[in-house]
C-alpha cells in the first residue's frame, strides 16, 4: 500500500528520467548525423586505394640520406630516406635579423678533385633532370600516357581528382632498365594545392589508384583552373629525374554530370608554360687585389604563393661551383609570411682572378616548411653556366668592372 503522494513522486521521477534519456539519445544521434555531412576542416583528403589519409598523417619528417665515398670512389649509403635540400636546413627556425659581425668567408680551393660531381648545367637544369643521363627523355622519345579522372562533389564544393595509372614510361635507370615513377600534381594558376603520389618501384606501367579531394573550390571557378601533372622517377642518390608533364585545362572538362575519365600523352616538360616564379635582386663585386668576390642577396619580389594563407616563408640558398664541383654553400635567414622579402645578407668568397671563367653562383629561392620538405620556388645562375642572357651580361659586367658593386634584378626560372 503506497500513499498517493509517494506514488506521484515516483511517477514524476520516472517521467523526468525517461525524458532526459530520450533527449540525450536524440542529441547524440543528431551530432553523429551532422559529422557525416559536414565538410572536414582540411584543404584536401587523400584516398589511397579507398583508404582516407589526412594531411597530418602525411607530414614527413626530414630524412637525410648521407653518402660517403671510399677510396675506390664507390658510394656508400649511411642512412635511409630521400636526399633533401641540406641536412642543415632541417633545423631552420627562421630569423628576420641578419647576424652581427663580419661577413662570412668561404675559401675556394684552386686544386679540386672533380670526382663524379655534376655541374649546374648538368644536374641543375631548369627541367630538374640530369642531362648527362643517357636515359633522359629527348624530343623523339615516347614518354607514355597518363590516365586519370575528374569529378565534382556539389554538396561539399569539392574537386575530386583520381590519378589512376601510366603506361609506356621511358627507362630512367640504366642499371635496372626500369624507373621508380611517382606524380606531383598542382592546380594552376595559384598553385595552392600541391600533392604527390607514392613512389612505385621498378616499373614502366605504374598503377597508382590514388584520389585527391580538394575542398572549397566553387564549380564556377573550375573553368579558370588547370591541372598540372609532373611525372618523375625517384633517384636515391641524386635529384629525381623529370620524365614529362601533362597540362589539362578544366575549361574543356565538364564533371557536372559525373566522373570524367581522361587519358593524355605525357609531353616533354616545357618551361615556358610555367607561370612567373618572381624576381630576385642580387649584387656582385670583385676585388682584384684581395681576389675576393662579394655576393649580396638583396631582396625578392612577386614570389608565387606557396602556403594556404596565400603567402610564403622564403629564404635563399647560395651555391658556388668551380668547374663541375660545388665547393661552397650558404643560406640566408627565413623571412616569414611574405611574397616580397628583404634579405640584405652578404657572403664573401676568395676567388683567384684566373678562376673566374670557371666559377658559377647559383641562387635558390626556397619556401621553408616546418612540417614537410622545403620546396624550391625558383632559381638563378650567374657565371660560367648562366642560363640567360641577362645573367651572362651581369657576370661579364662584374668581371669588367672591378671594385664596383653591380646590382640587378633577375627573373627566377623553374627548378
Amino acid at each position: 500500500d503506497v500513499s498517493p503522494v509517494v506514488a506521484g513522486l515516483i511517477g514524476a521521477t520516472v517521467l523526468v528520467v525517461s525524458v532526459s534519456v530520450t533527449v540525450f539519445v536524440w542529441t547524440c544521434c543528431h551530432q553523429q548525423a551532422e559529422k557525416k555531412h559536414k565538410t572536414p576542416p582540411y584543404k584536401f583528403i587523400h584516398m589511397l586505394k579507398g583508404i582516407s589519409i589526412y594531411p597530418e598523417t602525411l607530414s614527413n619528417k626530414k630524412k637525410i640520406n648521407r653518402i660517403r665515398r671510399d677510396k675506390s670512389g664507390a658510394a656508400k649509403e649511411a642512412g635511409r630516406g630521400n636526399l633533401l635540400l641540406d641536412a642543415a636546413e632541417s633545423g631552420l627556425a627562421g630569423s628576420d635579423k641578419a647576424p652581427a659581425g663580419p661577413p662570412r668567408v668561404e675559401q675556394l680551393p684552386i686544386k679540386v678533385d672533380y670526382g663524379d660531381e655534376l655541374s649546374p648545367d648538368q644536374s641543375l637544369t631548369p627541367g630538374g633532370s640530369k642531362t648527362s643521363s643517357p636515359s633522359s627523355p629527348g624530343d623523339d622519345v615516347m614518354l607514355g600516357d597518363l590516365t586519370f579522372s575528374v569529378d565534382y562533389n556539389f554538396p561539399k564544393k569539392a574537386l575530386v581528382v583520381t590519378i589512376q595509372e601510366a603506361h609506356g614510361l621511358p627507362v630512367m635507370d640504366e642499371h635496372t632498365q626500369s624507373s621508380d615513377p611517382y606524380i606531383k600534381m598542382t592546380i594552376l594558376p595559384d598553385k595552392r594545392h600541391r600533392v604527390k603520389t607514392r613512389v612505385l618501384r621498378k616499373t614502366l606501367e605504374p598503377v597508382f589508384d590514388e584520389t585527391f579531394t580538394f575542398y572549397g573550390i566553387p564549380y564556377s571557378q573550375l573553368q579558370d583552373l588547370v591541372l598540372h601533372f609532373l611525372v618523375l622517377s625517384f633517384d636515391r642518390f641524386s635529384r629525381d629525374d623529370v620524365i614529362g608533364e601533362v597540362m589539362v585545362p578544366l575549361a574543356g572538362v565538364d564533371p557536372s554530370t559525373g566522373k570524367v575519365q581522361l587519358t593524355r600523352e605525357i609531353l616533354k616538360r616545357n618551361i615556358q608554360k610555367c607561370i612567373s616564379r618572381g624576381e630576385l635582386q642580387v649584387s656582385l663585386s670583385y676585388q682584384p687585389v684581395a681576389q675576393r668576390m662579394t655576393v649580396v642577396v638583396l631582396k625578392a619580389r612577386h614570389l608565387p604563393k606557396m602556403d594556404i594563407t596565400g603567402l610564403s616563408d622564403p629564404y635563399v640558398k647560395v651555391n658556388v661551383y668551380y668547374g663541375r664541383k660545388r665547393i661552397a654553400k650558404k643560406k640566408t635567414h627565413v623571412k616569414k609570411c611574405t611574397l616580397n622579402p628583404v634579405f640584405n645578407e652578404s657572403f664573401i668568397y676568395d676567388v683567384p682572378a684566373e678562376l673566374l671563367p670557371d666559377v658559377s653562383i647559383e641562387f635558390l629561392v626556397i619556401d621553408f616548411d616546418r612540417t614537410t620538405k622545403n620546396e624550391v620556388v625558383g632559381r638563378l645562375i650567374l657565371g660560367a653556366h648562366s642560363g640567360s642572357a641577362a645573367g651572362a651580361e651581369h657576370w661579364r659586367e662584374v668581371c669588367d668592372s672591378p671594385r664596383k658593386a653591380v646590382a640587378k634584378w633577375h627573373s627566377l626560372s623553374e627548378y
